[in-house]
């Protein structure tokens, strides 16, 4: 990266982070793998509700429609509250929504209502929809623009252990415990008794941290021109910003191919590798472990290739992931659903940060919008699940779709004019 902004005028190199933001960070990005282990915890919840309350696969698509659909509505609502009361209290607010949610499961387990679960998944989605509209700008104002796309997916990365946590968790205390006809709920009302617990005793904490003065990362500043695409015309409204539009369109596939290739990456195992319930949740551990590869290989590769590129090159991967899932190889295809997940790693955080480029005034709305968009991963495991009760390989064809969207981002639509 260059150090200069202008002929004869050097900038100081840009640092990750400075050390008065080192608390805050460390808070934060925890964040992103508490939102990360209640995300993946759903897609253990989809095939543990298949069995106990006895749905399809198109009917237990209901749980990710519930996480995810609460972005849909809490994408604005959050961004508004975070420009009213500031990121901190962003945070806890959405901390109080995550607690609630997960304390809600106790009386769903109590009644064995689906109905009800649903209500407290989309409560906890709004929680945990509320953390991921706030962090992500959050991080990106504790230090330099030139290295905002460095701290995303820094912090992403612990998202990404987060999505190994889960499913860990998920199959040791729900899948372990299936038993045929068993419609037995007390294992899920322990979990999320325990998960709701951590969360609360996460935001009294946080209550207590002092945030020191942040940096507005995406204004426009005198930056370096190779560091950042800056803005020609800041008077520009948000949605005048090609670059951000895109990126919400992006970021809506994204996340649709995300929520339905995990939703039913546990079937896959099960129906095309023959494997136990179990054993295919202990393989999707090894699926988020590649995701977390993906994530620091990722973050390592964007100090040598544009993130726009990358992201492109990484879609390009999928596709060709997605092709040979869908025919049904055996281990070949098991494989390249496995790698499915390396390639996605740095999508959702390289698009959010490329949306947010040099929008200035306009940054914690684009936030809300661009955190909107993951309502794309409410609708498209429905579609999936449609396909995948004839056939779940055939369901891979889908994501096709998405990844076509995001090369075409990354290739062509993520510029800032």
């Amino acid at each position: 990266m260059s150090n200069y902004s202008a002929p004869g005028k050097v900038l100081a190199p840009a640092k990750f982070t400075d050390k008065k933001y080192l608390i805050t960070l460390i808070f934060v990005t925890s964040l992103f793998m508490f939102w990360g282990i209640a995300i993946t915890m759903g897609d253990v919840l989809n095939k543990h509700f298949q069995h106990v309350l006895s749905l399809t696969k198109t009917q237990s698509a209901f749980v990710q429609f519930a996480i995810f659909g609460a972005y849909g509505v809490m994408g604005i609502p959050a961004g508004l509250f975070m420009k009213r009361f500031g990121y901190k209290n962003g945070v806890l607010f959405g901390l109080t929504l995550f607690a609630l949610g997960s304390f809600l499961f106790v009386p769903a387990a109590a009644a064995a209502s689906f109905p009800f679960f649903g209500g407290a998944l989309f409560i906890l989605g709004c929680g945990i929809s509320t953390l991921e509209t706030v962090a992500h700008p959050f991080v990106a104002s504790l230090g330099d623009q030139r290295t905002s796309d460095l701290r995303i997916n820094f912090a992403q990365a612990f998202n990404a252990l987060g999505t190994i946590i889960g499913p860990a968790i998920g199959s040791y205390f729900l899948l372990r415990s299936n038993v045929p006809g068993s419609t037995d709920l007390t294992s899920v009302k322990t979990l999320y008794i325990v998960i709701g617990s951590v969360i609360a005793t996460i935001a009294v904490l946080f209550s207590f941290v002092k945030v020191p003065a942040l940096i507005d990362p995406h204004a426009v500043a005198d930056v370096d021109p190779e560091a950042v695409n800056v803005d020609a015309e800041p008077g520009k409204t948000l949605f005048q910003h090609k670059h951000f539009v895109w990126s919400v369109i992006a970021q809506f596939f994204n996340v649709a191919a995300q929520a339905g290739t995990w939703a039913f990456f546990i079937n896959y195992g099960h129906e095309k590798m023959g494997f136990t319930d179990v054993v295919a949740g202990n393989y999707m551990i090894l699926f988020f472990v590649l995701m977390l590869t993906g994530r620091f290989v990722g973050t390592f590769l964007m100090r040598y290739i544009a993130p726009h590129s990358l992201l492109a090159i990484f879609a390009a991967c999928n596709i060709v992931m997605c092709l040979l899932i869908t025919q049904s190889l055996g281990w070949p295809s098991f494989i390249a659903l496995l790698m499915l997940n390396f390639f996605f790693s740095i999508m959702f955080p390289t698009i959010f940060s490329l949306g947010l480029k040099n929008l200035g005034s306009h940054t914690q709305q684009a936030s809300s919008f661009i955190s909107m968009g993951v309502v794309g991963g409410a609708f498209f495991p429905f579609a999936m699940g449609a396909v995948a009760e004839y056939d779940v390989a055939a369901a891979y064809y889908l994501p096709i779709i998405c990844y076509t969207v995001i090369f075409l981002f990354g290739y062509k639509f993520y510029k800032v004019h």
